[in-house]
C-alpha cells in the first residue's frame, strides 16, 4: 500500500506545473492496451514507439531482444522512457506467456490471410500489439501464437510503413475509440497512486534523501 502521507509530503517538492501535469496525464493512462516490439534493429525505431506510447497514454511497453539488445536511445525518446514502464525479454516465448497470463490477446500487426483492417478492430478486448523487425516483420513464433492479425489499409505503391509510423497510427485510432467507449480502461486508483509515486521518484533529484528525512522526522 502507498503511504499517502509520504505522497502528500513528496508533492510539496514538485513545482505547481509538474503536479498539474501529473494530474492531467494520470487519468488518461491505460494498461488495457499495450505494445510489444520484436528484435527491432534500428534503435531510433524502438525509441519512437516508446514515445508514441507515452503520447497516446499506453503505460507499458514490452521489448523482445533475442538478437538485438541495445540501450534505449534517450535523445529520440525525449524522456518518455521515464514515464512509460519498459519490460524487457530475451525470448518471444517469455514475453507472450507473461502477456497471456495477464489477460492480453496477442495482435500481430501484419498482412495475413485472416487479418482484419484497423477500422474493424474490437477495442473491448485487452490487447498487445506486436510490431516486428524493420525488414523481416514479425517472426513465425509470434505469428503462430497470435490471436488475431491486424493491418493498416494502404493504397500506394509502398507496401509497408515504418514500425514507429505504424504504431502511432494504430495507437491513435484504438485509444481514441477506447476513450469514447464504456470499457473500463483507466488505471485503478491504486495503480495511479503507485505510478504517481514512481514519477515523483524520477522527477526529484534528491528523492532518497527527502524520503529519509521524512521518516526521520516521524
Amino acid at each position: 500500500m502507498i503511504d499517502l502521507q509520504l505522497l502528500d509530503y513528496l508533492e510539496t517538492y514538485l513545482t505547481p506545473q509538474r503536479k498539474a501535469r501529473f494530474d492531467a496525464v494520470l487519468p488518461n493512462r491505460t494498461k488495457h492496451f499495450t505494445v510489444a516490439t520484436e528484435d527491432v534493429y534500428q534503435l531510433h525505431n524502438t525509441s519512437a514507439v516508446i514515445r508514441s506510447c507515452d503520447v497516446f497514454g499506453i503505460q507499458e511497453v514490452h521489448i523482445v531482444e533475442e538478437r538485438n539488445s541495445k540501450r534505449i536511445d534517450r535523445e529520440i525518446a525525449m524522456g518518455s522512457q521515464k514515464w512509460v514502464d519498459l519490460k524487457r525479454y530475451h525470448t518471444v516465448g517469455d514475453c507472450v506467456n507473461n502477456l497471456k497470463d495477464n489477460g492480453y490477446q496477442i495482435v500481430a500487426t501484419t498482412p495475413h490471410h485472416n487479418d482484419q483492417v484497423l477500422a474493424d478492430f474490437d477495442i473491448t478486448k485487452k490487447s498487445c500489439f506486436f510490431f516486428g523487425r524493420e525488414t523481416e516483420g514479425l517472426s513465425q513464433a509470434v505469428l503462430d501464437v497470435a490471436d488475431c492479425y491486424l493491418k493498416i489499409p494502404m493504397v500506394g505503391f509502398t507496401e509497408s510503413l515504418n514500425i514507429s509510423v505504424s504504431a502511432a497510427i494504430i495507437l491513435q485510432d484504438v485509444t481514441n475509440k477506447l476513450r469514447q467507449s464504456d470499457v473500463k480502461w483507466q488505471l485503478s486508483e491504486q495503480e495511479q497512486l503507485e505510478k504517481r509515486l514512481d514519477w515523483i521518484s524520477k522527477t526529484l533529484k534528491s528523492y532518497d534523501e527527502i524520503v529519509a528525512r521524512y521518516y526521520q522526522s516521524k
